[in-house]
């Protein structure tokens, strides 16, 4: 077994791979040493989720896929396991840190449980729809399971909506990337959303320029993560005055890109920013309503970006709703990549942000009434419940099964 964190000891049993619980989890105490409290206890990180909360997620799901449909996005649904070296091909080290293994006992190679649906878009695009038109442009939903949570959310199981764009590097296929997330999120109903800009590549390519590598640039870097100007400018040496100018270059967008543009940056990091300014003006131009902000040193999360990236934000909403932006598609075999852009939206903070849809009436039907009397109403947007045995009290009854209608001498009663 090939198990990629210290996560405590697995056994095999027929082909059957059975995970303990991670070390680091906090042990939940059963309320009685009994098989109904066994049988109901989940590994950490992993829950049932129950009415309505259950409806409440498709809702979104069907909602955000609509979304993209209409934008031309096609759905793909790929498998929630694969093989391991076809799932990680491409893959940066934190997405191979957080990968379920195990053994396939039908052919004796490792397969890898989904951290992540973007890599395997990456897989689709590349193989079965290699062929295909470019632009491609793909939509996904999907349960993702990763080794451990984080601070701000402990789940491992994790539910992703995305869309990707597969193709021409142009300013017009990030900018459309971003515009259709904040369509998708507004289409649920979400308020008060925002947008925070970073470019990954940037600072690496200022510390190249300036030759700096090593333990200082781990320093440096680490020091830019804290927005630590004091600790930038004993370390950076001759590149401090542009990372502290890009330091300074960070808040709303207008603001931010004007100290931007007036840095000399060195010459092969300019186009950095001459494309950065041009998405972030086309995107004041087509959502002037939205919140716009620019941190250009961020890089946390980001780190295998190619170009500008994004994350999403809702008032009221602790953390990121999704994020995304440009990165190259690593082709299967020796063929070029491709650069492509894409955005995943993380439907747990989503659902948090979305009011949930107003629930549909529930109208009880007595044992009795006829097919046609259900069939009608359902069609008219009831939900209806049919009693399945004949009742002394039908009210009472639809009142037990949380019905606030009942259907008495051909008419519906309110209760």
């Amino acid at each position: 077994m090939v198990w990629s964190c210290n996560a405590g000891r697995t056994k095999v049993r027929t082909g059957v791979v059975v995970f303990s619980a991670l070390k680091d989890q906090a042990t939940v105490a059963l309320p009685a040493d009994t098989d109904y409290a066994r049988r109901a206890l989940l590994p950490a990180g992993l829950r049932d989720e129950l009415p309505p909360e259950a409806e409440h997620r498709a809702h979104c799901i069907d909602t955000l896929l609509r979304s993209f449909a209409g934008e031309g996005y096609e759905r793909v649904d790929p498998p929630l396991v694969e093989f391991e070296d076809s799932l990680l091909n491409g893959a940066d080290a934190s997405v191979a840190a957080q990968t379920f293994r195990l053994m396939d006992p039908v052919s004796q190679r490792m397969l890898a449980v989904r951290p992540d649906v973007t890599v395997q878009i990456a897989r689709i695009a590349t193989t079965r729809l290699g062929g295909r038109p470019r632009p491609l442009r793909l939509a996904y939903a999907g349960s993702v399971l990763r080794v451990r949570g984080d601070q701000l959310n402990p789940e491992r199981q994790l539910t992703q909506v995305g869309a990707e764009l597969i193709g021409p590097d142009l300013v017009t296929a990030d900018v459309e990337v971003i515009r259709i997330a904040i369509e998708a999120l507004r289409a649920l109903g979400l308020k008060g959303l925002s947008v925070d800009l970073n470019l990954a590549p940037l600072v690496p390519a200022v510390l190249d320029q300036y030759g700096i590598h090593g333990d200082a640039r781990s320093e440096l870097r680490a020091a830019l993560d804290r927005k630590d100007a004091a600790a930038v400018a004993a370390l950076a040496g001759p590149a401090g005055e542009t990372l502290a100018g890009l330091l300074a270059a960070t808040g709303p967008a207008r603001a931010a890109l004007m100290l931007l543009t007036s840095l000399e940056l060195p010459a092969a990091v300019a186009p950095y920013r001459e494309k950065l300014k041009a998405i972030v003006q086309a995107i004041l131009d087509e959502v002037p309503d939205i919140g716009l902000t620019l941190d250009p040193v961020e890089h946390r999360g980001f780190e295998y970006y190619t170009g500008v990236g994004f994350s999403l934000f809702a008032t009221g909403v602790r953390g990121e709703l999704g994020r995304g932006g440009r990165y190259g598609v690593t082709p299967m075999d020796d063929e070029p990549g491709q650069p492509a852009t894409g955005v995943t939206l993380y439907l747990d903070a989503v659902m948090q942000a979305a009011p949930s849809a107003k629930p549909r009436k529930r109208l009880y039907l007595p044992l009795g009434t006829p097919a046609t009397i259900a069939q009608w109403h359902r069609s008219e947007g009831w939900v209806t419940v049919a009693g399945l045995q004949i009742d002394h009290d039908p009210a009472a009854e639809a009142k037990r099964l949380n019905c606030r209608h009942v259907w008495i001498s051909d008419a519906i009663v309110a209760l």
